[in-house]
This record gives C-alpha cells, sequence and structure tokens, in this order.
C-alpha cells in the first residue's frame, strides 16, 4: 500500500490527485479533541463540518473521541453498542476497571461514531496520574487549574483507549489525530509508551501567543525575542505550555492552521510545522444555498434586522433606512485580538468623513460579543414594544379604513378620502405618535452589564464620544450575547444575522483562521480581515484581488496602528460611497468564491497529513517521499471582468435581481454571463475516490452522496 509521493501543501493547486488508490481496510482513525459533541469553542465547528467528508473516506474505520457531557449527549448523540467487536472490547475492559466510556453516533451530517469518556468518573486516579506525569515529563500540573487537571484525565484515558486497541491488532494500522494541547497529553503517552500509532498534532492557536496578544505586546515583531519559559510561567501557564510543546514534539507529524500560526509555533513550541493546513475554514458546501437564491435570503434576513432597529431607535428615527448599511463583528470577547478597539477608532474616523461629506448613508455597527450580564436593557425591551404597538395601531386604522372603502364601493360611490378618517383614527394615531416620544438617546448596549465602568468596548465609545445621537452618522449597537432565534430583542440565528449584514469586519490583531470572515463568505457577504489572520493569507495568495471579490485584506503587521485604521477607514468609507448595484454585484462575486472554502478542497490537507504520518509511523508498509513544496505555485483568482465595481464596466454583468432588493437602474443584467467569466477560473473541487466506504457511510447516514459534488 505505497503512497505514490508527497504533495506540495503550499497552495491548492499543490494537492494533486493520487496516483494509486489510497486502501483504508487496514487502518482505523481515532480524533481526539476536547470539543467532540461539546461546542466550548471553534474546534467544534471545525470537527462537525468535516465529519461528513472524513466519514465517507474511512467509513466504519472512523471513531471521534471526547468528553462525556451529560447535557450534550441528551441532544446530539444517540447511545448505541459498538459496531466494532475489537472496540467492544476494549470499551468493556475499561468499563469493568472502573472507567465510563460510552459509544454511539453524533447527530451530525455524516453521522460519525464517537467514543466519550467520562473523565469525572476516573478523577480517584488523578494524584496516582499527576504522579506519573512528573515522573515521565517532569511536568507538574497545580490543583487550582481545573481545566489542566481534566486534561490529565482526558490524555491518560485516551491513551488507555489506544493502548487497549492495539493489542488485537485488528485492523493493524491506526492513526490518532489529536488537536489542542487539551487532548495532547494522550499523544504523548503513546509516543512514551511506544505504542504502534501514527500520530498527529494540530494546533489551532498556541496558548502563549493568545495570552501574550492579550496583553498589548508587540508580538509578531519580537517573536524571536521571547523567552518563552519566562512568559509562559509569569501568566501561570507553564504546566499548560509544556503539555503543548511535549505534543507538538512528540507527534509524528505537526500541523497548524494557517502560516502565520506556523511561524508562530516555530517560535512559541519550538518546533516547525510539517504542514501548513488551513483545515479549520473548511465549510460543507452543501449547506451554501443555490446561488440565484441567496441575494433573496440577504434582503429577507435584512428586513428582519431593520424591524429591530426601527424599535432600537424609535423616537430618533430621523435616518433612511433604505440607504442603512449593517456593519458586524463576532467572535470572542477579546476586544484586542479580535479587533474591536481598531474597528471603534476607524467608526469614529468613519462618522466624521460621512458627515464633512453630507453623506446621506447611515451606517449602524453591530458588536456581538459575549459579556456578563444579568438581563435585556429595560429600554430596548421597550423599544421593541413601541414598534409593536405602532404596527398594531397602523393595522387598527388601515382595518377601519378599508371598511369605510369597501362599503363605500359598495353603494358604487368613489370615497371621499377626507372623510375615511374619524376623529377617533386620529386619535388613536396622535396617541400612537405620542409614546415614541423620548427623553433619552437610542441605548448603546442591549443589556445591562455587570461591569459597566471597566467595560472595553463601552469605555471607548465613551472615549469617542458616539452615543448615537441624530448627528451621527455611525450608531453603535452593542449585543453582549450570542443571537438566538428564541431571543424576545431580535429574533435570529446567527447565520440569517450575517445573511441581512452588508459587510463583516474583523481586524483582528490574533487570529490564526478565522471561521467568521469564512461563513460570510459562503453567504456572500463581504468582508474585512487581516494579514495577521490565517484567512486573510490564504486568501492573498489565492486571489490576485481579493478586494474586487469583497475580500478587504488589511495590513496589520507592516504598519502601525494609526496606520492601520486609516486603511480601515478607507476601506469602510469607500464601501459606503458604492451603489446598491455595486454591492449586489460584489455579493455574487464573493459568493463564488465558496468552492475556494469546501471541505472537498480542504480536506486533502487532512489526508495528506494522515499519509504523511503513516509512512513515518510505519516506514516498512508505507512509502512517502519528500517533496520541495516550493516546486509548485498556488492557482491565483484573477481579476473579475467586471473589475472596478461600477455601472459603466459591469454593463453585461451580473447582479442578480432580488424580490425586496431592486436596482436603482432600469437595465436588466445577465448573471450567468458574469458567473462564468469567473466560474472558468475556479477549479472545481476534487472528489476523492474513497474505496469499500462509501456505501457504508451513506448508508449510516441516510441518503446517497449523488448531489455532494453539485454546485452549479
Amino acid at each position: 500500500m505505497p503512497l505514490a509521493r508527497s504533495l506540495s501543501v503550499t497552495s491548492l493547486s499543490g494537492l494533486e490527485e493520487w496516483d494509486e488508490e489510497f486502501d483504508l481496510e487496514d487502518a482505523v482513525l481515532f480524533e481526539i479533541a476536547w470539543e467532540v459533541a461539546n461546542k466550548v469553542g471553534g474546534i467544534y465547528t471545525v470537527i462537525q463540518t468535516k465529519a461528513r467528508l472524513t466519514a465517507e473516506e474511512w467509513g466504519e474505520n472512523y471513531f471521534l473521541v471526547g468528553p462525556y457531557v451529560e447535557s450534550n449527549v441528551r441532544t446530539q448523540v444517540e447511545l448505541i453498542e459498538p459496531t466494532n467487536p475489537v472496540l467492544k472490547r476494549t470499551i468493556d475492559k475499561m468499563n469493568a476497571s472502573g472507567c465510563k466510556v460510552y459509544f454511539g453516533r453524533w447527530l451530525i451530517e455524516g453521522s460519525p461514531y464517537v467514543v466519550l469518556i467520562d473523565v469525572a468518573f476516573t478523577a480517584w486516579s488523578l494524584d496516582r496520574w499527576k504522579s506519573e506525569l512528573w515522573e515521565l515529563c517532569d511536568i507538574g500540573v497545580p490543583w487550582f487549574d481545573r481545566e489542566a487537571n481534566d486534561a490529565v484525565l482526558f490524555g491518560f484515558l485516551t491513551a488507555w483507549l489506544l493502548g487497549e486497541q492495539n493489542k488485537y491488532k485488528t485492523p493493524p494500522y491506526v492513526v490518532a489525530h489529536f488537536h489542542e494541547w487539551l487532548a495532547g497529553l494522550g499523544l504523548v503517552l503513546c509516543r512514551h509508551r511506544q505504542l504502534p500509532v501514527a500520530t498527529i498534532f494540530t494546533t489551532h492557536a498556541t496558548l502563549l501567543g493568545r495570552y501574550l496578544c492579550a496583553g498589548n505586546v508587540d508580538f509578531y515583531n519580537n517573536l524571536a525575542e521571547f523567552n518563552v519559559d519566562k512568559e509562559a510561567g509569569d501568566r501561570q501557564i507553564y504546566h499548560r505550555y509544556c503539555l503543548e510543546r511535549a505534543a507538538a514534539h512528540c507527534a509524528h507529524v505537526f500541523t497548524t492552521v494557517s502560516q502565520i500560526t506556523a511561524i508562530e509555533a516555530e517560535h512559541l513550541l519550538k518546533r516547525k510545522p510539517g504542514k501548513i493546513s488551513p483545515m479549520v475554514t473548511g465549510i460543507d458546501h452543501r449547506q451554501s444555498v443555490c446561488f440565484f437564491t441567496f441575494q433573496n435570503l440577504h434582503a429577507q434576513s435584512k428586513n428582519r434586522i431593520q424591524e429591530f432597529v426601527r424599535g432600537h431607535f424609535y423616537g430618533h428615527l430621523d435616518f433612511n433606512l433604505d440607504k442603512c448599511l449593517f456593519l458586524f463583528i463576532a467572535g470572542r470577547y477579546e476586544f484586542s485580538n479580535k479587533g474591536a478597539d481598531l474597528f471603534l477608532e476607524a467608526l469614529a474616523r468613519l462618522n466624521y468623513l460621512l458627515r464633512v461629506n453630507h453623506s446621506d448613508v447611515t451606517v449602524i455597527a453591530f458588536f456581538i460579543m459575549p459579556a456578563r450580564t444579568n438581563n435585556f436593557n429595560v429600554e430596548t425591551l421597550k423599544g421593541q414594544a413601541v414598534r409593536k404597538q405602532l404596527w398594531d395601531t397602523a393595522q387598527t386604522v388601515k382595518e377601519r379604513f378599508g371598511k369605510k372603502l369597501y362599503e363605500s364601493l359598495l353603494v358604487g360611490q368613489l370615497p371621499d378620502v377626507s372623510k375615511m378618517l374619524d376623529k377617533e383614527d386620529f386619535t388613536i394615531m396622535k396617541r400612537a405618535i405620542f409614546a415614541t416620544q423620548r427623553q433619552c438617546q437610542p441605548p448603546i448596549c442591549t443589556h445591562n452589564m455587570l461591569e459597566d465602568s471597566s467595560d472595553p468596548i463601552l469605555n471607548c465609545v465613551r472615549r469617542i464620544g458616539l452615543f448615537n445621537s441624530s448627528a451621527d452618522r455611525v450608531k453603535i449597537i452593542f449585543h453582549p450575547e450570542f443571537l438566538s432565534s428564541t431571543s424576545p430583542l431580535l429574533p435570529m440565528d446567527y447565520e440569517e444575522f450575517v445573511r441581512g449584514c452588508h459587510l463583516g469586519v474583523f481586524p483582528s490583531y490574533y487570529e490564526p483562521w478565522g471561521y467568521t470572515p469564512a461563513e460570510c463568505t459562503v453567504m456572500g457577504i463581504p468582508s474585512i480581515s487581516t494579514n495577521l489572520s490565517g484567512f486573510g493569507c490564504f486568501m492573498e495568495e489565492h486571489i490576485a484581488d481579493p478586494t474586487a471579490y469583497g475580500i478587504y485584506i488589511l495590513d496589520r503587521r507592516f504598519r502601525g496602528v494609526d496606520e492601520s485604521c486609516n486603511q480601515l477607514t478607507s476601506f469602510l468609507f469607500q464601501f459606503c460611497k458604492q451603489s446598491r448595484r455595486q454591492r449586489i454585484i460584489q455579493r455574487n462575486r464573493t459568493e463564488r468564491l465558496s468552492d475556494l472554502l469546501d471541505w472537498r478542497y480542504l480536506g486533502r490537507y487532512y489526508i495528506s497529513a494522515r499519509h504523511m504520518a503513516l509512512a513515518k509511523a510505519f516506514p516498512d508498509t508505507y512509502l512517502y517521499e519528500p517533496h520541495d513544496p516550493t516546486s509548485t505555485t498556488g492557482f491565483r483568482y484573477p481579476r473579475p471582468a467586471s473589475v472596478p465595481p461600477s455601472p459603466a464596466l459591469s454593463r453585461h454583468s451580473s447582479p442578480r435581481h432580488s424580490e425586496a432588493e431592486d436596482n436603482d437602474e432600469d437595465e436588466r443584467y445577465d448573471e450567468d454571463l458574469e458567473a462564468e467569466k469567473d466560474r472558468v477560473n475556479i477549479r472545481q473541487p476534487y472528489s476523492m475516490p474513497f474505496k469499500n466506504k462509501l456505501s457504508t457511510a451513506n448508508g449510516a447516514n441516510g441518503s446517497s452522496d449523488g448531489d455532494a459534488s453539485e454546485k452549479n
């Protein structure tokens, strides 16, 4: 079962097809992560979205390993008896020895098997295993670090599971892929115990890098200068750092999610990754909607956001909602790392530019970042109640008017419009208008913050003076809670909200990959990223002119903060000057980049890493010839034929007309012609030839894969 040759992973074009199909009958894959069926971070999304592709490749020989969390299992996992006899014997033996290990199917696309380990049930072994860890690796874990304690328990139990599995030698070859430091100890123990397991370790973000960037240091210009042991010790994460570094050095194959993270890992973890694997961005393209309907979905979601805005700004709704742009930033509440500080400063400068240029555009910037709150803001809830009351009043008057009109027509008379509304109707409307009077400005925050006086976003808003006044052309809404369709305030799921916005802004200083701009791209929403994020670097490599496709790349690596802020302000101001038609054209172009982020492309990085690990762990069986990664160059999307996005140069290109968002011009455009010009330069995803696994996976999923490769 030799591997044909190694593949360059510096670019997508470097990932060529295998010369031979890879027979997986004699191998089994375990993918281990703390986020398996346990949503605590971005790795959960990575594993969830790529599960179908991996299940198609490995079929019955693919198992995800994660922690048992009862609340998650009740809603996400169907517990069943193990179908693999070797794994069943392994689980039964562990349970008989005082563990609690569960087996089931994760109820997501692909329906992968999951092995869930109850770490709390074996907490009685924690001290013994900590002592063993100290004796083996000289790593001491303090008693008060609960997360590290869980990592120790999870690591020893995972190594136990893999050790028992290997005793039976059926199948003979085991691949174990570990994600992040929380799962990394299992890898270290496998190598120390000399288990015949091909190991892969993927770091999605280094621990020390995240802490350093949060401390407002000049991180990227001083990577080679940090005393990593001292820095980790000063931040009381030295034991965690040691676990992460040990896993990186013990793995047969060490991978990162982007080139920028690879540079970081080389300096902080002291090992250069063998693979630069933008795996965290993959998206199952079947989740994206038909090309000819996503513009209508944007218009529908935008209308729902407008309804919220009508209530939030009641009494101060002195701007035209049809000329209102919705911008947003979302993610973990890391004020500097996520670039919220830069975004706010740029909004203040944008507000000045819009005012001095007498622009009729109004910008509403949403900050969707969870923080500590105790409830919704009363004024915010009142706004939605007032909006609903105004709507009910309008409906009541409309029904009364319609009834009088109907009665007038029945007797064959044209209605006297001046008599259609009586005093009672005017009284009802006046009372409704008086109810909209407001003595205060519309609130910045939708919730009551527990630490209002020290909140970074609110303090920055106070400094720049954007208080949603009538004179401001930029308004700010801080929603310190994840979006939900069950919310009484803004009842929208995150995906719906993104589709309704015009631009996602993610000027992050520390962003190993960047799932949020990737989601924007798949949904046809332009976004701003940086050259310090994996997503931004990936797009710069594969697109000749990212801006033309609605991917704005902000330079935060080679410019000072003020220069970067000016560049971001310029991006925002230029976007505000676009016409509606230009924005529609740009959204069409953005959506056409979806193929670039499909797991059918990026899943090949996983395949390449697994093949390399097998070749290193079992050199007598698997052959892998090193290949010069610089010998092939990546393909780059050319500039679209209709750049810049202007009516003059887009005469025969394409905004797809939506039902609720028509163009300002009367001329209709050929969407197919514009799409085809770009499509000839977009390589279609390659469907991997999986042997003897596809039917099994489909049987588990209950559907065929006939539509998996259909895009156009």
